[in-house]
């Protein structure tokens, strides 16, 4: 099953003609999407095995769509007397515009509009995140988008996507189907399974992309991440192994 990624069939939600009432209404169908399928508890698991308690940390959230897990990040540290300063970037203005009302009360979040692999900053980040965004760009932007993930990082780097693969097509069908049937999150989810990238293509994208010495797992509900964090860390988080998280997906 070839990837299917044809850029002038772009997802709704990335359209610039977007409406506003419908891309609030997908919006917030994604975070619930995030909530129930494992995008919330995957940066959760990798968050606790690589912050520190009593620490400041500044971080880049790319493509934050939403801006939900900039805002499970600060739920997750607040707590543990960890400090985040985070700088969320997305290329459409529309969704900014919603994921800044829906953070009002997150001021350690700032919204701002750039293109992901073009992104350039005046700071590098200690940690650097991408969730659900690769499979947007074609291969070549994908792979722009995680050399500038990794030249943006002084540390951590954690790139997750969907995995393509027959079981993911059939699960975005069934929920799309069944659950979430407004016409955007529909056509951009069946959409999105098409366009994801397989295990063995993303991780060619990171080698490509000068990635060294990273650590790539497939996670629960078909979902996979790649991540840098220093030779020591190259394995799979032990906090996400105790969990269950890491699981073998068909090929």
């Amino acid at each position: 099953m070839p990837r299917a990624f044809d850029p002038n069939e772009p997802e709704l939600m990335d359209r610039p003609d977007v409406s506003s009432i419908e891309l609030e209404r997908d919006l917030t169908n994604l975070v619930s999407l995030n909530q129930r399928f494992g995008s919330h508890r995957l940066v959760r698991r990798f968050l606790a095995a690589w912050l520190q308690p009593n620490r400041v940390y500044r971080v880049l959230d790319v493509c934050t769509g939403a801006g939900d897990l900039p805002r499970v990040m600060v739920d997750w540290a607040r707590p543990r007397g960890i400090t985040l300063k985070i700088d969320a970037i997305d290329a459409q203005p529309a969704t900014l515009a919603i994921a800044a009302k829906m953070s009002a009360a997150y001021p350690e979040v700032n919204f701002l509009r750039a293109d992901a692999p073009t992104y350039e900053a005046r700071v590098r980040y200690d940690l650097v995140h991408c969730s659900l965004a690769l499979h947007h760009f074609s291969d070549e932007d994908a792979g722009r988008l995680l050399r500038r993930c990794r030249e943006l990082s002084n540390r951590f780097v954690l790139v997750a996507d969907l995995e393509r693969h027959t079981l993911t097509t059939a699960g975005i069908w069934a929920l799309t189907t069944f659950l979430y049937r407004d016409p955007m999150t529909q056509h951009d989810g069946r959409l999105s399974a098409r366009r994801a990238f397989s295990f063995a293509e993303m991780h060619a994208l990171a080698e490509v992309a000068g990635w060294k010495d990273f650590g790539h797992a497939r996670f629960l509900f078909c979902r996979q991440a790649l991540w840098i964090a220093g030779r020591e860390f190259a394995e799979v988080p032990q906090a996400a192994v105790e969990m269950d998280e890491v699981v073998p997906c068909p090929t």
